[in-house]
């Protein structure tokens, strides 16, 4: 999905900090992505890209999002999830908000990609994405 979105981004207010995330927070982030399951994200994923976190009231990781492949024209923005507890609070939304105007601010147009199935496709489409083109995506690792 690609955003089509005409206006230029400014970070919607949010009651929670968006927190910038660093390498003590990859045990978090780890937890995070295993719990929700975003798509591939392990150790070393964050030297990727930045990431940005909302904290519970019990400091836990409620959210993440951050960006990853960066192209000439374009800027991946990846690993989008909110604990199952969290959900419904807007932080998805805040976050992408954040990137996307980030991801703007440097001449950039943010993409990302999402499976079909995943109900989180509506939010990115209410935030001006548009499906650009349907890809198959495999996942290499290797065993033992």
């Amino acid at each position: 999905m690609v955003y089509e979105g005409q206006v230029p981004l400014q970070p919607a207010p949010h009651a929670w900090p968006l927190l910038p995330l660093g390498a003590d927070d990859v045990p978090d982030m780890i937890a995070l992505a295993l719990e929700t399951r975003p798509g591939p994200f392990v150790q070393k994923t964050i030297a990727m890209g930045r990431y940005l976190g909302i904290r519970a009231g019990d400091g836990g990781l409620a959210a993440m999002s951050g960006t990853r492949m960066a192209l000439d024209e374009f800027t991946e923005i990846s690993a989008v999830c909110s604990s199952p507890a969290a959900r419904g609070a807007g932080h998805a939304r805040a976050l992408m908000q954040a990137l996307m105007a980030q991801i703007q601010a440097s001449g950039k147009t943010p993409f990302l990609h999402v499976k079909t199935e995943n109900g989180a496709k509506q939010v990115y489409e209410k935030l001006g994405f548009a499906v650009r083109r349907e890809i198959c995506f495999s996942v290499i690792c290797r065993t033992a």
